[in-house]
């Protein structure tokens, strides 16, 4: 069998996923990358060709189950299927509750989770026939208890942990495995819009990207990081009692408005 893996990364054109693909590329791999926005997907293409992989540009948005169709067939086509695909597309433009938006849930829902249902809709029955294949969710720390403010981004990062959970055991003993990726603050265009005093132990896009990469080829179950705050949050926040979690996290709590944020991969509605 060829060295050369075949990968799909969805939000490929900035932050850890465009950091991915080009760390990838360095391997001589072919690398499919979706992105929402056509100049930022251009360059990331070319970012990629130069660091020796072959790029598969795919414009458009992980909410359209059309698209994503079509993005795979185009793959099938070229390539035959794929080894690895890291469904890393997300946004995280969440509201608090005092300005409770029901269309920011809606719209976060469709790119963190059905970003991801859409890719594994059409992935996987390729990956189980073959007997092979990773499939990678990116999900976060903030899956593991709610935060303030980050209500939709919560929601949505949980719905991805526990879906990822039950599709990994449901696809025991076909080969095909799942990793779930819970990153804490990396650096990348969402985060830039924070104040640096709520984001502890941040690390730099390419630090991110190349553990999530090693989490993914040793097909571990759960990868998280960094170990100063992900251990804490993965082994003993989520087990505290609400009222001292309440008082524990409240110490931590956002004192400063979000600007807007809209992934490349994401449209909004």
């Amino acid at each position: 069998m060829s060295s050369i893996k075949r990968v799909l990364v969805t939000g490929a054109t900035s932050g850890m996923g465009r950091a991915m693909a080009v760390q990838l590329a360095r391997r001589g791999w072919r690398v499919a990358m979706t992105g929402r926005r056509a100049a930022k997907l251009e360059a990331a293409v070319a970012a990629v060709r130069a660091a020796g992989g072959e790029p598969l540009p795919l414009l458009g948005s992980v909410t359209e189950i059309e698209t994503v169709r079509e993005h795979y067939a185009r793959i099938r086509r070229q390539w035959g299927g794929l080894d690895w695909a890291i469904l890393n597309a997300g946004v995280g433009d969440s509201k608090g509750a005092l300005e409770f938006s029901a269309e920011n849930y809606r719209w976060t829902l469709a790119t963190n989770v059905g970003g991801v249902v859409n890719w594994m809709e059409v992935v996987l029955p390729d990956m189980i026939a073959a007997g092979s294949g990773t499939i990678a969710g990116i999900s976060s720390l903030a899956a593991f208890r709610g935060l303030p403010k980050s209500g939709p981004y919560c929601a949505s990062k949980a719905a991805l942990l526990a879906l990822l959970e039950s599709v990994r055991l449901d696809l025991r003993g076909t080969g095909v495995k799942i990793v779930t990726i819970c990153p804490g603050f990396v650096r990348s265009e969402l985060t830039d819009r924070n104040d640096a005093r709520d984001m502890r132990f941040i690390l730099d896009t390419e630090d991110g990207a190349r553990r999530i990469l090693r989490g993914v080829e040793r097909g571990q179950r759960l990868v998280h990081f960094p170990w100063q705050i992900s251990w804490p949050m993965v082994h003993i926040a989520r087990h505290l009692p609400g009222w001292l979690y309440d008082r524990f996290i409240g110490t931590f709590a956002k004192k400063h408005p979000k600007k807007p944020y809209i992934d490349e991969s994401a449209k909004r509605r």
